[in-house]
């Protein structure tokens, strides 16, 4: 009896595993995970274009990772002033999934925050202004290909709904056939897509291009390359 009760018991536990289990793996594409981050112990593994704009805070006695200010950092060509790189880290293939707050509620249309990918340097790479109302500075993934900025967003859509609170956002990337998907809170459909293979590989960064926020709860599953 003992052994048939255990058994049914970890039958129980498997089969509440599962549906945890199918969920990381949707998250995630399959793909494993190589870094993540909560902030609990710092930002030693970011590098801000202005470490001035950058610090670790406390939110409901969790800490996050806040962009307060505007980056004194100028690009060579009309970009995001705020980034902060992940080191160390350069992906191909990816899937990144974030926790976002917005704290600049005053900002307008242009209220963003904004994710960084295949950054190669600061004249090349790609990012996804997650702004208020779209237009085709706003709201729009980006390339930038020594050059200013130009969207390369597929569909149209209605904006990003920021509110005060948090906000879950997913980026993924697929080399072979271009794609580039963005999620923002709903993770089953796309708010933004798009198919684009000039860069396929570098590091990827958080940021705004000229707004702040918090981000916490980093991962970044994917392929590494060199």
């Amino acid at each position: 009896m003992t052994g048939r009760f255990t058994m049914t018991i970890l039958g129980i536990s498997l089969f509440l595993a599962l549906p945890a289990l199918a969920a990381e793996q949707a998250e995630c594409e399959g793909l494993p995970l190589l870094l993540e981050d909560d902030f609990e112990s710092g930002a030693d593994r970011w590098q801000p274009t202005d470490a001035a704009a950058w610090r670790i805070t406390e939110v409901d006695g969790n800490k996050v990772y806040n962009q307060f200010q505007q980056s004194k950092y100028q690009p060579p060509h009309r970009s995001p002033h705020n980034i902060s790189l992940l080191k160390s880290v350069k992906v191909s293939d990816f899937v990144l999934t974030a926790k976002v707050q917005s704290t600049n509620a005053t900002a307008g249309a242009h209220r963003d925050m904004c994710i960084f990918f295949h950054y190669q340097d600061p004249a090349h790479f790609y990012y996804v202004h997650l702004g208020a109302r779209p237009d085709p500075h706003s709201s729009q993934i980006m390339i930038v290909n020594d050059a200013p900025r130009v969207m390369i967003t597929k569909n149209e859509h209605a904006g990003i709904p920021w509110t005060t609170g948090w906000h879950a956002v997913k980026v993924v990337r697929k080399t072979a056939d271009g794609t580039i998907e963005i999620y923002f809170d709903d993770m089953e459909k796309p708010v933004m897509v798009a198919e684009d293979k000039t860069f396929a590989g570098g590091q990827v960064g958080l940021g705004s291009f000229d707004d702040h926020g918090n981000w916490d709860d980093f991962k970044l599953y994917g392929v590494k390359t060199p």
